[in-house]
């Protein structure tokens, strides 16, 4: 019989606040009502905003609220050759392609093709999405700007994977009730999957540690609800087993807005130093 095993998967570019104490404190519970293991992962592939001052401070405030985990905490940072290996099979099955437009660079793009961006279609986090440029240069003019130095990223031809696939994606949602959620990856467009001086981004990265650490239930916020659509396309085309998902949902300030690791008032560390309790986080978390 297969163990559970969660994780919690927090960036250390800033304080804990109470929906990172939630979503700690709910991977905790499920776990240990399914007498499964609990691990702690540090994303921090953005070496200048993710500090060792920052990951220690979160890893004290976990203990303070009471999490317990297993060691050793996995640090993305240390495994930048795995996520080269899963960036380099990209590029031999030719699904990602160099993108050389910064952020002006886009809107000016999709100017040029549409007029104007009011009517171009966005991802499910609102940005726009990627023009076809880049993914219409020759190979040729590829290697020129590349060996020019022209700053880049690697994107997914969202397109041709769904080509390659060739079959519906869905997962596993394990809330309210367990039920199947047809992910929807064209949504997204051509997304990010790592850049010139970064072999990864959040998507491909979470994906290969969840698979390699073993994790078989993954209880994140809602907020990554549609990414797990971008996450399902990754992980059949690496061959990956996927985990079962539970997004829940978000703990938000008095205006009903996510919360801030910047907004003081909901901080771990400065409630903690106001003199709250551990028992009175999980009261104000509801757990």
């Amino acid at each position: 019989m297969t163990v559970p095993v969660f994780r919690f998967a927090p960036s250390p570019n800033g304080r804990l606040h109470l929906g990172h104490a939630y979503s700690a404190l709910l991977n905790q519970k499920m776990a240990r009502a399914m007498e499964g293991r609990l691990l702690v992962r540090m994303e921090d592939i953005d070496r200048e905003r993710c500090t060792p001052a920052l990951e220690q401070t979160m890893l004290e405030d976990l203990g303070w609220i009471g999490l317990q985990w297993e060691s050793p905490v996995r640090r993305q940072s240390e495994h930048f050759g795995v996520y080269s290996q899963a960036l380099e099979k990209l590029i031999g099955l030719d699904l990602v392609y160099p993108a050389f437009l910064s952020r002006k660079d886009i809107r000016r793009e999709i100017e040029k093709i549409a007029g104007e961006t009011d009517k171009w279609p966005r991802d499910p986090d609102g940005a726009l999405l990627y023009p076809p440029s880049d993914r219409q240069l020759s190979q040729r003019e590829r290697d020129r700007r590349m060996s020019e130095g022209k700053p880049f990223s690697w994107r997914l031809n969202m397109e041709r994977a769904l080509q390659r696939i060739a079959l519906p994606l869905n997962w596993t949602e394990t809330a309210p009730e367990t039920h199947n959620v047809v992910a929807q990856p064209q949504d997204w467009g051509d997304v990010i999957v790592a850049r010139k001086d970064m072999p990864t981004s959040y998507h491909l990265s979470v994906v290969i540690d969840d698979a390699l650490q073993g994790i078989t239930h993954v209880v994140r916020g809602r907020d990554l609800y549609h990414a797990t659509s971008v996450h399902r396309v990754l992980q059949h085309i690496l061959e990956i087993p996927p985990p079962v998902y539970l997004h829940h949902t978000l703990v938000l300030d008095h205006d009903g807005q996510k919360l801030s690791k910047s907004r003081k008032d909901t901080s771990l560390r400065d409630l903690r130093e106001q003199g709250r309790t551990p028992r009175e986080i999980s009261d104000l978390v509801g757990l």
